[in-house]
């Protein structure tokens, strides 16, 4: 009788135990076809050196401007007058006068100023027209006319801007294709600016990022011929584009390193690397009065480990909500001041993000480093003679 009562829960357990091994199988089946079958990625695996550990927490010490009333303002300049002008999320361009008032500029009809497709000038007068929209093989076509005349204007790519570089012109950003990146102008009238990824768009760069292919270009529009060109092509995820001070090369950032193209000289057509093994991921690049540059830098500690592998490239392309979780890059922040050799010459950071985090621009305008960042409502303002 004992026998009897004994076998039945014996084989309920069992019963039991072989449904929930099914179900553990069929649920890790679904999540391996999930994540190879169904990944939007094809991956590179990448040999990243660790960032460094030296942290300062000099960022720390920003002066916060324009609190509460920007939204995530990814760049910043400032023209001729010494107005800081940067936009933001809202759709707005704003600006701060030398008195200390902020005023909302220049409109555009969209809520994150995504929605605007093409190169684009800004004036005072006329507010916004566009200049260029989409390609046409390896072409941009000109969208809408404008004169030669570029005194005084903005021109917009993406959602914000870049400092000036050549006499009354100045230059910010807004989308061409699908990710175009950044913008400046040559003192000839020539615009050279970077598309980030011919293959995804600014809401999935982080599976540009972890793909780790060649999809971004380096492109220059010349407007006297209504015509784009590409200068350099097959550029993993290339950001920031600046020019140096003599206008001989121009420097365009990758995911992890940075490129320097000659335009004059001997060198004239070739290109080299201009600095690797930073810190960090470079975003934007700007160059300083003293002929030198500044790069915003994308940084997490332990970010490394997610290019030694294609099955977690795979498994964080299909769940976005683990690679954010993962990464933490809007944690911490910090810029670099590099030397025309392509050495680094000074490093800030807020390594707790304590007070600024994910930064990335940083533009130095009389003694003072001007940072943009897409994680706070305000521009960060460090005096560098204290830093």
């Amino acid at each position: 009788m004992a026998s009897n009562t004994v076998t039945p829960s014996f084989s309920a357990r069992n019963n039991c135990l072989t449904a929930i091994s099914s179900l553990v199988v069929t649920v890790l089946v679904a999540l391996t076809v999930q994540i190879f079958y169904f990944s939007p990625i094809d991956p590179l695996v990448l040999d990243i050196e660790p960032a460094s550990s030296i942290k300062n927490n000099k960022l720390q010490n920003i002066i916060k401007l324009g609190e509460g009333i920007l939204k995530e303002p990814e760049d910043v300049c400032v023209d001729k007058e010494g107005i800081v002008y940067t936009a933001t999320r809202d759709g707005w361009i704003k600006r701060l006068r030398r008195n200390g008032n902020w005023e909302n500029w220049k409109h555009i009809e969209s809520e994150t100023l995504l929605g605007i497709t093409g190169l684009l000038k800004v004036t005072e007068e006329d507010g916004f027209s566009v200049l260029v929209s989409e390609v046409n093989g390896s072409q941009l076509r000109l969208e809408s006319h404008t004169n030669n005349s570029y005194a005084d204007c903005f021109y917009v790519l993406f959602c914000s801007f870049v400092p000036p570089t050549a006499g009354l012109l100045y230059t910010c950003k807004v989308t061409i294709l699908r990710f175009a990146d950044d913008v400046i102008e040559a003192s000839d009238g020539n615009i050279y600016f970077s598309i980030a990824s011919t293959k995804f768009d600014l809401q999935h760069c982080f599976l540009d990022f972890l793909e780790a292919r060649p999809h971004g270009k380096l492109l220059k529009y010349i407007p006297t011929s209504n015509e784009t060109v590409i200068i350099l092509d097959d550029l993993t995820f290339p950001n920031g584009v600046a020019l140096s001070k003599d206008e001989d090369y121009l420097v365009t950032c990758e995911t992890w390193k940075c490129l320097r193209h000659w335009l004059k000289g001997e060198n004239k057509g070739t290109t080299d690397i201009f600095i690797e093994n930073l810190p960090g991921g470079p975003d934007n690049i700007n160059l300083a009065p003293d002929g030198s540059f500044w790069i915003a830098l994308l940084t997490s500690e332990g970010l490394e480990f997610v290019h030694y592998s294609k099955i977690t490239k795979h498994l964080l392309a299909s769940f976005p909500r683990l690679f954010k979780l993962v990464t933490g890059v809007k944690k911490k922040a910090m810029v670099v001041n590099v030397a025309t050799n392509g050495k680094i010459i000074r490093k800030f950071d807020d390594d707790d993000g304590k007070v600024i985090t994910f930064v990335t621009s940083a533009m130095e305008f009389e003694d003072h480093l001007y940072l943009g960042s897409l994680n706070s409502n305000f521009i960060g303002k460090l005096p560098l003679h204290s830093a």
